[in-house]
């Protein structure tokens, strides 16, 4: 008789691209999601301009998106889990 183990691991997300349209910031994960969030829900992303926004990199492996010109960075594990400075707000 055999007996099948089946292991519980957890794999951190990461990111393989990340873009910003219309002050929603996206990332592709390597899972194949695509996860968007607002930019108001972080403080110095609600006051960057759209331009500034489409400035989004990927650091870290894919662990975390930077703006460069605002000195941000937000770590994507964090935005998978709706881990965010500021409450949703409808406009």
């Amino acid at each position: 008789m055999s007996t099948l183990v089946m292991k519980n691991e957890s794999v951190e997300p990461s990111a393989i691209r990340a873009w910003a349209e219309k002050r929603t910031v996206y990332i592709e994960l390597t899972d194949g999601r695509i996860i968007g969030f607002p930019a108001n829900r972080f403080k110095l992303l609600a006051a960057a301009s759209e331009e500034t926004l489409k400035e989004v990199t990927l650091r870290l492996n894919g662990f975390a998106l930077r703006w460069e010109s605002l000195d941000e960075d937000i770590t994507v594990p964090g935005i998978v889990a709706g881990n965010f400075q500021l409450p949703y707000n409808v406009e």
